[in-house]
């Protein structure tokens, strides 16, 4: 748990891969109405029982929000923890693909210790903005307009201390995945993100950093983009384009398997398929993701 500004909390699970996302915790100080705001949980029961341990030992007071940014089970399936004190708020397309895809991701990695986790809802959805009285702090949940990381995507923004927490639309070391998003949308709602002018910069995953954490995540969706067109214009497979790719500069990213999906997704939309909702296989995908890899990817949840 680190201190970002005044009573802001980031909370981050290195390295930042599979399932090992940051979270955020605004304590907003003595001012009338509100209280504690806990932007996302964690994926296991223990990761999500360490997250309490470390937001009371910051403060006594228990989250009385629980914001989730997206619908993913790490950043969700700790709600359970929260929500007998906390008022769970998303996004409505968060809570109905929360609702649709259950426990799913537990089953893509069986072996992880996941613990007692569920699906606990939004019991507050929001459409295009929400704003938070968290104390003293004015919290500003927007939607970027566009489908992005996911068609639910949630940002979290602290105007007067400028800190923006992305949830996975923006990635720290981490590879950008657009598989239930848009590139084109990512890239959309980037832009959108850079004129809030934040000054720092919390991601889903990897470490804190700045208006820099922007430029990285849209340069490699916009290197995608042009992997994408130049594999359709060989007349390659997402997959072929993938294993063909030089990723120069973002070849160092963690998780480089999400190109594939990425692939895909890039293929379809320059297809013509409308960015927000375009559903694409996810177990197909994930196996391509699987033998681009040449194994399961790592997951250390």
């Amino acid at each position: 748990m680190r201190e970002v500004a005044e009573h802001v909390y980031a909370y981050v699970q290195p390295d930042g891969g599979w399932c090992l996302n940051n979270a955020g915790l605004v304590t907003g100080g003595r001012g009338a109405g509100g209280g504690p705001a806990l932007i996302d949980t964690a994926a296991t029961e223990a990761r999500a029982r360490a997250l309490k341990e470390a937001v009371a030992r910051v403060t006594p007071e228990a989250p009385r929000f629980v914001v989730n940014t997206h619908a993913h089970g790490d950043h969700t399936f700790g709600n359970r923890f929260f929500a007998d004190r906390a008022l769970v708020v998303a996004h409505e397309g968060t809570r109905e693909e929360m609702a649709l895809a259950g426990l799913h991701l537990t089953g893509l990695w069986p072996d992880v210790p996941w613990g007692e986790v569920r699906v606990e809802l939004p019991g507050l959805t929001f459409r295009d903005a929400l704003t938070l009285a968290v104390g003293d702090t004015r919290a500003e949940l927007l939607h970027p307009g566009t489908a992005a990381h996911t068609a639910g995507d949630t940002v979290v923004w602290l105007p007067e201390q400028r800190v923006l927490f992305t949830g996975d639309v923006v990635m720290s070391g981490a590879t950008p995945f657009c598989l239930s998003g848009s590139v084109s949308g990512s890239l959309a709602a980037i832009e959108a993100l850079r004129a809030l002018g934040p000054r720092t910069v919390v991601a889903g995953h990897g470490p804190v950093g700045g208006p820099e954490l922007l430029d990285t995540t849209a340069g490699y969706l916009r290197h995608v983009q042009r992997l994408a067109a130049e594999g359709i214009a060989a007349g390659l497979t997402p997959l072929e384009t993938a294993h063909e790719a030089d990723l120069g500069p973002y070849a160092e990213l963690l998780d480089s398997e999400r190109l594939v999906p990425n692939l895909h997704r890039a293929y379809a939309e320059a297809a013509g398929a409308p960015p927000p909702g375009h559903p694409l296989d996810v177990e197909g995908m994930f196996r391509e993701m699987v033998a681009f890899h040449g194994g399961l990817p790592a997951c250390a949840a």
